[in-house]
């Protein structure tokens, strides 16, 4: 079964009640790890409980396929219902899934697998995807605009509170990439404003504007500013964490996009620090003369030279069998030549 994107929150929170197998993947690693985690609760609210929680390693379930049903067969000790988790998936699992999809064990035992990117040729995802509802696959791809603005306003609800619109687009802006990251500093920012009801751009600046959650932006600035030293830095904090690749592609294209309206800004007669200034969502001011110099340096056709560069890198990801994270970071170093060349 394909879950639906409007209804994924909600199922990943309480699958169905004949679902025996949960494949959460895609480019949000946040978004994987929270959907995971919530759909791994449904079944267990304690994962660090050793009776009724497994974690399988996926080379161990690729060499002996019977494992995952097995684990899946065995009976909590102290009784409740099991579940099975298993992350960093990929199709090498795509012959136990088939056994355990094609004939469930006795019992009421949840499996959870956590994947990255699965494009529509994956045997893993086709194969979950078609087993009606004993499986379930649940796609994460990154929020922007929008969706993820309404997930912000949606996560300060929860506290009782409000948050303006302008905050809200401000946020949206700065936060796009990883659902885990984006909830954080959205309750690091609810922790700061307890007691008041509502949250301003002011607000949201204060307690974000200088946080890890702009560590996505950095290599798009480092290489904006032909600083080959400061994106190899940028480059192996974000992969050392852990973050997708696609995310830092993403907001390296937002930058450069937004460079772009600057410096058209510019062509038509404006300075560049009023083209900067016109940006929306605004710039955070600490930026601002780091952006301004940027536009300073670069031309409408390098600005359109390197978002198609960093377009081709994303397709590249997903359509060849070599590291994303060189793919990446050869795209981040063409860049910051280019800027150069500005």
């Amino acid at each position: 079964m394909k879950v639906q994107p409007r209804n994924a929150d909600a199922f990943a929170k309480r699958p169905g009640p004949a679902t025996r197998l949960v494949l959460v993947y895609g480019p949000d690693a946040g978004l994987v790890r929270e959907r995971g985690t919530q759909a791994a609760k449904s079944a267990c609210e304690d994962l660090s409980d050793p009776f009724r929680v497994a974690e399988l390693k996926p080379d161990q379930v690729a060499a002996d396929p019977a494992r995952l049903f097995d684990e899946m067969a065995a009976i909590a000790l102290t009784g409740g219902r099991r579940v099975v988790r298993i992350r960093d998936v990929d199709d090498k699992l795509e012959r136990a899934v088939a056994a355990l999809l094609k004939e469930p064990p006795p019992g009421d035992s949840l499996a959870v697998l956590e994947a990255g990117e699965l494009d529509g040729r994956s045997k893993l995802r086709k194969l979950v995807e078609d087993a009606g509802e004993v499986g379930a696959a649940i796609a994460c791809y990154v929020e922007e605009g929008g969706e993820l603005a309404g997930t912000i306003a949606r996560i300060v609800g929860e506290h009782g509170m409000q948050i303006t619109p302008e905050a809200r687009d401000w946020l949206a802006a700065n936060l796009v990439g990883d659902r885990s990251m984006a909830r954080s500093e959205v309750d690091k920012l609810v922790l700061y404003m307890l007691g008041s009801k509502a949250i301003g751009i002011e607000d949201v600046k204060a307690v974000v504007g200088d946080s890890a959650a702009m560590d996505m932006d950095e290599p798009a600035l480092a290489a904006a500013d032909g600083n080959l030293a400061e994106v190899d830095r940028s480059l192996r904090k974000l992969f050392a964490e852990g973050t997708s690749v696609v995310p830092i592609l993403r907001a390296a294209q937002r930058h450069f996009q937004r460079l772009h309206i600057a410096v058209a800004h510019v062509a038509r007669g404006q300075t560049p620090q009023q083209a900067v200034k016109t940006l929306r969502p605004p710039v955070f001011f600490k930026l601002e003369p780091q952006m301004t110099a940027q536009v300073r340096r670069w031309t409408l056709p390098l600005l359109q030279q390197a978002l198609d560069r960093l377009l081709e890198a994303e397709a590249e990801c997903k359509r060849t069998h070599s590291p994303d994270e060189t793919i990446c970071a050869r795209a981040f170093f063409q860049l910051a030549q280019l800027a150069r060349r500005g």
